[in-house]
């Protein structure tokens, strides 16, 4: 049996427990408990139908208990995934597993073995957000379409039974002047009046029913434009540094475009140079203590032809752009914020080739932190080549030679020197204030000469397509809590029943606000108040 034909006339479909037109109960007809208006008594989906898979996955997601816990869960991942950073914030060139062990302990490489390190984007967070859209999806379209159909098919005149056990009912022999001045009434309080046999139905608000479903939409939409965050173009949030004179591939941009770091500058507040206001804070904190700019002097490329690997590319002059704090460099969808920087980095080292009896010193040899030669020619038979590079050395566990990071922090080599008196070479290991060598004696060493130093600038790359899809998401959002929390879907029906006039009333909220509305609408005729049943039953 798939459908249920009322006495109206009216066919409903499987499962409804009352008649979408005239309201006549399928079950329990003489019982005085009040009707279940929820969702008109329209027959759900997921309460209908409970046989094949996919109704039973329909009825998993349509629970709203499943949804709220899905959200739970997603709720406390998320929050887990704050305790430590994620590892696109991790200093550049560490090793994710040995920094989360090595900072946080045990903790900290449980973190990390459980994957939370790179939470967002992992499969099954990405799982928890598409199942939280699927439930709102079902949900609402297991409540909204049975809802609508109930709603549209109501009629004006309704069975007996229904009126008899809605919360508000009452009994009156009002004359057809009363029922005049009540329609007058309720037309004034805007309600939209329908009437039939002298039937009246007055309805206002029935929108305010929907709140809850465009929500969902909000809500839906919202989390679409979560997860486009992670399709490669629609959002990027990186960090790059540059060194003063370095050209770096901006992140994100697919090797289209690159940026220099020309300068960088750092200004702070002077006495001799800014207002009185200023001075007492100078004087406390000293002059080179309170920041007053941070300043990247950027020029921007564009990559010219088709790039080849191991080739640098050709490169167009786009623009030239001071990056400040909160004035960022803008260009088609990107933006490069000022960030962070450092003073004072390592840039270049200078050696000399000296001999340990004459102390005669040949070079000096320059070396480029950033990018150092392996072979260095002093002249007459006098050459250095450079076996192993350290930007940031220490001794690992097992007493070898390592380095942290591949910032120069601590740069340290190992060179192999050859003489004319040493044809065969000499290895050396040389550290800032460290010249260790092999077993024996080298005739020779390598000493420090000198050091030049450059500043670095940290930029934040962003580009977000997926903003607008966010926003538009939380507008209907907000637009559906006002629609379902400031206005209520009200109801009245009065009815001509042997001889009498029966009067029942419903809202979906706020009913001490419908109770006295009725009464202002009954008022100057001789109609009652009806009766509140549930406000009865607790003076009983």
């Amino acid at each position: 049996m798939e459908h249920v034909k009322c006495q109206c006339g009216h066919v409903n479909p499987v499962g409804t427990f009352f008649c979408e037109a005239c309201g006549k109960p399928f079950q329990h007809e003489e019982s005085v408990s009040l009707l279940d208006m929820k969702y008109e008594g329209s027959a759900r989906r997921s309460i209908t139908y409970n046989k094949t898979l996919v109704d039973k996955i329909w009825s998993f997601f349509s629970s709203v208990k499943v949804g709220i816990w899905l959200i739970v869960i997603t709720l406390v991942a998320s929050a887990i995934g704050t305790v430590f950073p994620q590892q696109m914030y991790l200093p550049p060139a560490v090793t994710p597993s040995e920094y989360y062990a090595d900072q946080y302990g045990v903790l900290g490489k449980l973190y990390y073995n459980l994957g939370f390190d790179n939470l967002y984007s992992s499969w099954w967070y990405m799982v928890l957000l598409a199942s939280i859209g699927i439930s709102l999806v079902i949900c609402s379209l297991d409540r909204v379409v049975p809802l609508y159909k109930a709603l549209k098919n109501q009629r004006v005149t309704r069975h007996r039974s229904f009126l008899k056990r809605q919360r508000l009912f009452g009994v009156s022999s009002a004359t057809p002047e009363d029922i005049a001045i009540v329609q007058e009434n309720l037309i004034k309080r805007r309600y939209h009046v329908r009437t039939e046999n002298e039937n009246i139905l007055a309805e206002k608000g029935r929108f305010s029913r929907w709140g809850p479903y465009v929500n969902h939409i909000g809500l839906i939409i919202f989390l679409i434009g979560a997860m486009l965050r992670f399709v490669p173009g629609m959002y990027v949030d990186e960090v790059i540094w540059l060194r003063e004179g370095e050209t770096k591939e901006i992140p994100g941009t697919d090797g289209k475009y690159y940026l220099k770091n020309e300068k960088f500058i750092k200004e702070v507040y002077s006495k001799e140079e800014e207002d009185k206001v200023f001075d007492e804070a100078i004087d406390r904190v000293g002059n080179s203590m309170i920041p007053k700019n941070y300043q990247t002097n950027a020029v921007l490329y564009e990559a010219v032809g088709s790039t080849i690997a191991g080739q640098e590319p050709k490169l167009k002059k786009v623009t030239d752009y001071k990056i400040r704090v909160n004035d960022p460099l803008k260009f088609e969808s990107f933006a490069l914020y000022q960030t962070d920087y450092k003073e004072g980095e390592l840039s270049k080292m200078f050696l000399h080739l000296e001999d340990k009896t004459t102390h005669e010193k040949r070079g000096p040899i320059e070396v480029n932190l950033a990018n150092p030669e392996e072979k260095y020619d002093l002249g007459n038979g006098y050459r250095v080549e450079l076996l192993s590079y350290f930007p940031d050395f220490y001794f690992d566990e097992e007493g070898k030679p390592s380095t942290k990071t591949k910032v120069p922090n601590n740069p340290a080599f190992v060179f192999k020197m050859f003489t004319p008196t040493t044809p065969d070479g000499e290895v050396s290991f040389v550290a800032i204030r460290q010249n260790i060598e092999p077993a024996g004696t080298n005739k020779y060493k390598m000493t420090f000469a000198g050091i030049e130093t450059r500043n670095a600038t940290a930029l934040t790359v962003r580009k977000d397509l997926t903003l607008w899809i966010l926003a538009l998401g939380g507008t209907i959002f907000m637009i559906g809590v006002i629609q379902g929390m400031y206005w209520n879907h009200r109801r009245i029906w009065m009815q001509r029943i042997d001889g009498e006039w029966w009067i029942a009333g419903h809202t979906n909220k706020n009913w001490y606000g419908f109770r006295n509305e009725i009464e202002t609408v009954l008022s100057g005729t001789a109609v009652p108040q009806p009766e509140d049943k549930a406000l009865m039953e607790k003076i009983s």
